[in-house]
């Protein structure tokens, strides 16, 4: 009976299924699935470059899903809630591990193939994303002097000027170990603040998710272009092996020596 039209189940003395009392709604109509695919579109005829614009407005798209659990994580630790803040850590650090996977799919790019395309991109370049140093700067590592190197549009400067100037998770993990009376070096011994542990453990795997992401990064790049600068001007690979060593969480990466 529920593969029947409604209006032959009305005649039969039945309601509408679940999800079918106004049928205003479909699938591509509530994804916009229509305007989504129109987003894709290249300035070549290379076959690859359908590729590279998809794997690019994809991790755009996570990076929007990452902020938004990243924010969410910070509020719960403000509230003190740290199962909460554990819980989206660990999906926003599932999301990573989507994230440097996604990299394998761009490697399947042969060198040859992007250069069919590169030129075209110059001066855009993957440096100008915002949502990727909004999550560093939400993580915790806030660079003022990228701003001074930022070629964007006024909205987007503001958003990053607001991460600069909000609490990072790095913060809010902070106040609430001054908050409960705990310190970094007295989370590994304190069995009591179990919970505030297990926290500081799930911060450190997004900074090592995010760290594992940037190595990944590296070598599809060098694999692409070697030691060519980047489109934006930047020093290519060079640049982006200077950042493997940043860190989110700097004090709970020592904290490990003086155990």
């Amino acid at each position: 009976m529920s593969g029947l039209p409604p209006e032959r189940r009305a005649a039969r003395g039945g309601g509408p299924s679940f999800g079918e009392e106004d049928r205003r709604l479909s699938y591509g109509s509530y994804l916009k699935i229509a305007e989504l695919l129109q987003l894709q579109q290249p300035l070549t005829d290379a076959h690859d470059e359908l590729l590279f614009i998809t794997i690019h407005q994809a991790y755009e798209l996570w990076f929007k899903l990452v902020l938004f659990e990243l924010e969410s994580a910070r509020e719960a630790m403000q509230a003190g809630d740290c199962p909460t803040s554990q819980w989206r850590l660990k999906r926003v650090t599932v999301i990573e591990s989507l994230l440097i996977h996604q990299v394998d799919v761009l490697d399947t790019m042969a060198p040859q193939d992007f250069l069919q395309f590169r030129h075209r991109l110059a001066p855009a370049s993957g440096f100008q994303s915002v949502q990727f140093r909004e999550i560093e700067f939400l993580s915790g590592l806030k660079d003022p002097a990228y701003l001074r190197r930022l070629e964007t549009d006024s909205g987007e400067r503001a958003r990053l000027e607001r991460r600069l100037a909000e609490p990072s998770l790095a913060d809010a993990f902070a106040a609430l170990l001054e908050a409960s009376g705990s310190s970094i070096e007295s989370l590994f011994n304190d069995p009591g603040r179990r919970d505030l542990f297990q926290l500081s453990e799930s911060l450190l795997e997004h900074d090592q998710a995010f760290s594992l992401w940037r190595a990944r990064h590296v070598q599809m790049v060098e694999r692409q272009i070697g030691s060519k600068t980047g489109t934006g001007g930047s020093t290519g690979s060079s640049y982006l092996r200077s950042r493997l060593d940043k860190r989110f969480f700097p004090e709970l990466w020592a904290a490990r020596s003086s155990l």
